[in-house]
């Protein structure tokens, strides 16, 4: 409602005055009165975590075609890798070959983090990205950990934002043997992977995350009560937790696909997201 000003106080002020302070009320009237945006179409969002593992090498290719080709047939899906040139140096090649020109690979040929890079599909623009150093490696047990991560948004979606968090903690310390030995460098890699994915939650950004955990009885990276997982169950985990609220994601479904190169498959969350 427009404020009423009595005859008193408008000789007081004046006609430029009174007039200046009806065009505002009036102002902030249409700007409380106005409606709220509509929200934008929801665009489809599949989101892998593959460990391609490092035994049956020979099988290796036709994996990482799988996982382009089935994970979602008809969309370039997302895909956080584990375990790359652990086994020898053939992987980049293969992830170049077939997410190519309509990917960007990021930490596929970065001097340290490198085990753990991210394919990033057209119409997302990768607009920032970090590695972040966990521990050094112990010999005949696990090389270097580091934590990758992307920040992106949709070419035609201006706004439409979200950061993927890709890691693989070592393994033996809550599954294999069980060694208490390795859980120090296991609970510091938890308590820096919580660190990155809350950095980004407390600017508001939705963030997903894809890992090998290498622990079956894996909880949350962050412990918020917003954290969301895609599977209750197994090493290979996604997880996601909200923003600010200004991108909205669902989970639509869930899918796995076969590699035959070690004991992981490629699991699969697919997302729809939208802004709000």
């Amino acid at each position: 409602m427009v404020e009423r000003v009595s005859r008193r106080r408008a000789l007081m002020l004046g006609g430029g005055a009174l007039a200046a302070m009806v065009g505002s009320a009036q102002g902030a009237s249409a700007r409380r009165n106005k409606p709220a945006a509509a929200a934008s179409e929801w665009v489809r969002l599949p989101v892998v975590t593959a460990n391609i593992g490092r035994k049956n090498l020979g099988a290796r290719e036709a994996a990482i075609r799988d996982v382009r080709n089935n994970a979602d047939p008809d969309n370039r899906p997302f895909v956080g890798w584990q375990e790359i040139r652990e086994g020898d140096e053939g992987e980049p090649a293969m992830i170049s070959q077939y997410f190519g020109p309509a990917y960007q690979n990021a930490f596929l040929y970065h001097e340290t983090a490198y085990r753990v890079p991210i394919s990033v599909p057209q119409p997302w623009t990768v607009v920032n990205s970090n590695a972040t150093f966990v521990h050094g490696g112990i010999g005949g047990v696990t090389p270097p950990r580091w934590i990758t991560e992307v920040a992106v948004e949709h070419a035609a979606q201006p706004g439409l934002k979200f950061v993927l968090i890709n890691t693989h903690y070592l393994a033996g310390a809550y599954n294999g043997e069980q060694n208490p030995a390795l859980r120090d460098e296991w609970d510091l890699h938890k308590k820096t992977h919580r660190e990155r994915v809350m950095a980004h939650h407390e600017r508001g950004h939705l963030v997903i995350w894809t890992a090998d955990t290498n622990n079956p009885a894996y909880g949350q990276a962050t412990g918020q009560d917003g954290e969301r997982k895609v599977f209750a169950n197994g090493i290979d985990r996604i997880d996601w937790l909200p923003g600010d609220g200004s991108v909205q994601l669902e989970l639509t479904g869930t899918r796995a696909v076969p590699m035959s190169v070690d004991s992981h498959e490629a699991r699969v969350a697919l997302f729809r997201i939208r802004k709000a």
